[in-house]
């Protein structure tokens, strides 16, 4: 049965790296949890059923030692020493209104500028590989990416706006920022 066993186990590893990459998100954490997991199921083989769904068995050992190394790494403290503005949390409805004000903006950009920016600040495109594929210059390129990166930026803290519905917003975040930094100073002052 050692034997068998030991050839299931190799049989597994490239899924259970797969399953520890995914949990991790790191690749040097991820052969830790596998070697952990190996380890603890070497130490427990004479519990496992022969007949019984082994990989099922290895994923559960794995993800409970991801889950044993969690609660070890996790912090803890006295709740009386954080300061209270660490408990406070935004609310999410804020983040979703920048983002739908970002994509607003990046709508009204011109379609030259909006495709450089995209292409070099989410694709991780270089200057050089835009001027490329797009047909022009790298200066151009590189002068695109700025134009539209300053517009944006002007759009989104309220300079040039041409749309009603964007002063309103734009007037609702600044007032909405300007109350959470209010309450902010306020609980700095109180502690």
């Amino acid at each position: 049965m050692a034997h068998n066993f030991h050839d299931q186990v190799i049989a597994i590893l490239p899924r259970l790296r797969v399953q520890a990459l995914a949990l991790t998100r790191n690749r040097t954490m991820a052969e830790d949890l596998v070697q952990d997991a190996v380890c603890n199921a070497l130490a427990a083989q004479d519990s496992f059923i022969p007949g019984t769904n082994f990989s099922a068995w290895m994923h559960r050992i794995l993800r409970n030692r991801f889950i044993s190394d969690l609660r070890k790494r996790r912090e803890t403290t006295d709740i009386e020493d954080i300061p209270a503005s660490v408990l406070a949390t935004t609310a999410p409805h804020e983040d979703r209104l920048a983002l739908k004000d970002l994509a607003m903006a990046l709508d009204r950009l011109p379609e030259d500028q909006r495709e450089a920016l995209i292409m070099v600040v989410l694709h991780g495109m270089s200057y050089e590989h835009l001027a490329e594929a797009t047909g022009c210059a790298v200066g151009t390129a590189k002068s695109r990416v700025f134009r539209a990166r300053r517009q944006l930026e002007s759009w989104m803290i309220g300079e040039e706006h041409d749309s009603p519905q964007i002063k309103a917003r734009v007037a609702r975040m600044r007032s909405l920022l300007a109350a959470k930094t209010g309450t902010r100073k306020a609980e700095v002052a109180r502690s």
